[in-house]
């Protein structure tokens, strides 16, 4: 199995608040670096019922400071929202603070809606994503080493060299990631459409870079491990029940897992069909069901890694569906 790693975004379930949700995620890393996985990134969106993960610097430092080992980082921090300066402020200081386990991704979306992104903003110009490579270049200046006579420097940040990823759901930040030969990482996890021109682009495109000699890509997918296919699939439908809110326009919490029978009450064909066109890139089941799609998955996309999004609505289960996992 290729190197494993997690991607949370906090989920607030049915029952639960965002407290609750801020425990969880720690709980959730500290499991997670007993268990081997790589990195734990944390997702950044905004005005959204059900996620806890708008200030996603603060949590990053929450996840690190509580534990000693494990890469934390942005999965990723939405660069259109935020002056670069300040980005390399908080990962310079983050970095400063746990050396060696800093990453950080970034995205070129709002990750909301435009209201809110205009409220993040205060000032939101139609060119802002149209900007995303010059402020990923800034980023990268203020991360790297001090310039003779820069004026503008990062401190903490300067000198830190925090690895850089892009994150994408299209072929834009792969075909930049392949220019700037920077690591690549796909949200296949809910959109999983454009995923194998993504990564044929961005390999037969790759310009080596001095940390990067060759591309490397990471492939996002959903994955629920339980003891029993049946378990599995009955844990999957408050994934289910969330992303048919989203093609409903309704938002919440991550809502408590039904039986799989009681989804085709639910959903028309038209609307099953989105979904499951979404969570396309998931992998369900008992440890060797899920074994037997996720190796299928890494077999055609040929990722150099796999982060992996969980969203289930009891904890205890959440745990038991990534340490089965980490024994793949």
């Amino acid at each position: 199995m290729i190197p494993l790693s997690i991607l949370d975004l906090a989920p607030i379930v049915d029952g639960g608040d965002a407290a609750d949700a801020l425990r969880r995620t720690l709980d959730l890393a500290q499991h997670a670096e007993a268990w081997g996985y790589k990195r734990f990134w944390l997702a950044e969106h905004h005005n959204m019922d059900g996620i806890a993960c708008s200030a996603t610097a603060v949590l990053v430092g929450h996840v690190a400071g509580g534990t000693k080992t494990i890469r934390v980082g942005s999965g990723g921090v939405m660069l259109p929202n935020h002056a670069p300066l300040m980005v390399a402020e908080a990962f310079g200081t983050l970095a400063t603070l746990y050396p060696g386990r800093i990453d950080l991704g970034l995205g070129r979306a709002p990750g909301t809606d435009q209201a809110t992104a205009r409220a993040l903003r205060r000032h939101l110009a139609g060119e802002a994503e149209d900007g995303f490579p010059q402020d990923v270049m800034e980023l990268q200046d203020y991360l790297g080493d001090a310039k003779p006579g820069q004026a503008v420097r990062a401190i903490p940040g300067v000198g830190t060299r925090v690895p850089i990823w892009l994150l994408g759901s299209s072929l834009y930040s792969a075909q930049l990631a392949a220019y700037m030969g920077l690591p690549f990482a796909f949200a296949s996890h809910f959109a999983p459409d454009l995923l194998m021109q993504a990564l044929d682009l961005y390999r037969s495109t790759y310009r080596p870079s001095a940390d990067w000699p060759k591309p490397h890509a990471m492939v996002g997918a959903n994955v629920i491990v339980a003891d029993s296919d049946d378990e599995a699939a009955r844990l999957f439908t408050s994934l289910q029940q969330r992303f048919l809110g989203m093609q409903r326009g309704q938002r919440g919490p991550l809502p408590r897992p039904i039986e799989p029978a009681q989804m085709a009450a639910m959903w028309t064909p038209r609307e099953q069909a989105g979904v499951e066109r979404m969570l396309a890139a998931s992998a369900v089941g008992s440890p060797d069901s899920a074994k037997r799609q996720l190796d299928a998955l890494i077999e055609r996309t040929r990722a150099d890694e796999l982060i992996v999004a969980c969203a289930v609505h009891e904890h205890a289960a959440r745990l038991r569906s990534y340490e089965l996992l980490s024994r793949f």
